[in-house]
């Protein structure tokens, strides 16, 4: 049985260099306005330069200019031979099940980054994850294509919503957060320094949501594949191989046999988070 974690203090939230760097500039550029009003235009393509970089910044989910970011694992876990399955935009009532029973078969352990409405739609998949020792993670409450475009107000609410959402269903409490995709904007991190969750996206993913061919998927997943990667696979909005068979349901085995051919072991994230703060 998953264990039940208590509800997630307030983390501290201090500025990325990025975030503290753009503050300063737009002190400056409002002291330029101030001094020389006529050089509003020179001002307004400074600030809109600098709003650029936040956005290309924003849409690059590995970066961590804009916050703290689990793309891997820390490196206590990778000496341990650790790495993470994490899967994401479930549960699916299809798909969901015929992946519990291969993490069954496999004695592995993952992290569902799940989506509130979903989780809704089918709470007994979300405890049957939970039952089997898996982790139960956040990935908003509605999956909204305009994620990334949400101020502060509505990025808390989609969050907060999927987080009570997820507790109310399972009795457990997630520790991290995964954006749609991965795309963010500065007004997230200390959202979730709020809520007390932690960012996360990968190191390795398979694009198993747009490549239908599992051997495809496969190799993006295994090639390469070491110790701390996360790794990112779905279990909603899976693609169909020409068969008609989720994609995940025929890489699954393949990654189990390549990740024990290399000595590594599967562990979830919030194992590794309690791990570092012993």
């Amino acid at each position: 049985m998953y264990k039940k974690i208590a509800p997630n203090p307030t983390l501290s939230w201090r500025p990325s260099l990025l975030l503290a760097m753009t503050f300063v500039w737009h002190a400056a550029m409002l002291l330029v306005l101030v001094a020389f009003p006529s050089a509003w235009a020179w001002v307004l393509i400074a600030l809109l330069i600098n709003h650029l970089v936040l956005t290309a910044v924003g849409l690059w989910p590995r970066s961590t200019w804009l916050g703290p970011n689990w793309t891997r694992l820390p490196s206590g876990s990778a000496t341990r031979g650790e790495i993470a399955l994490t899967i994401d935009d479930g549960p699916h009532p299809e798909v969901t099940p015929q992946v519990l029973e291969l993490l069954d078969r496999y004695r592995v352990k993952a992290s569902f980054f799940c989506v509130g409405d979903a989780a809704g739609r089918y709470p007994d998949l979300c405890r049957s994850i939970v039952e089997r020792g898996h982790a139960i993670e956040n990935h908003t409450q509605h999956h909204s294509h305009y994620f990334s475009f949400l101020g502060p107000a509505g990025l808390a609410r989609e969050i907060q919503a999927a987080q009570d959402t997820l507790i109310a269903i399972t009795g457990c409490t997630p520790v991290f957060f995964r954006a749609p995709a991965g795309l963010r904007n500065p007004f997230l991190d200390p959202v979730l320094a709020k809520l007390g969750l932690r960012l996360a996206t990968w190191t390795r993913r398979g694009f198993d949501t747009r490549t239908s061919d599992p051997v495809i998927v496969s190799r993006r997943l295994i090639r390469g594949l070491r110790a701390g990667s996360i790794l990112l696979l779905h279990d909603g909005n899976s693609a169909r191989s020409s068969s008609g068979v989720p994609v995940i349901v025929t890489v699954l085995p393949q990654l189990f046999e390549a990740a024990a051919a290399a000595g590594l072991h599967f562990v979830t994230l919030n194992q590794v988070a309690d791990n570092e703060k012993r």
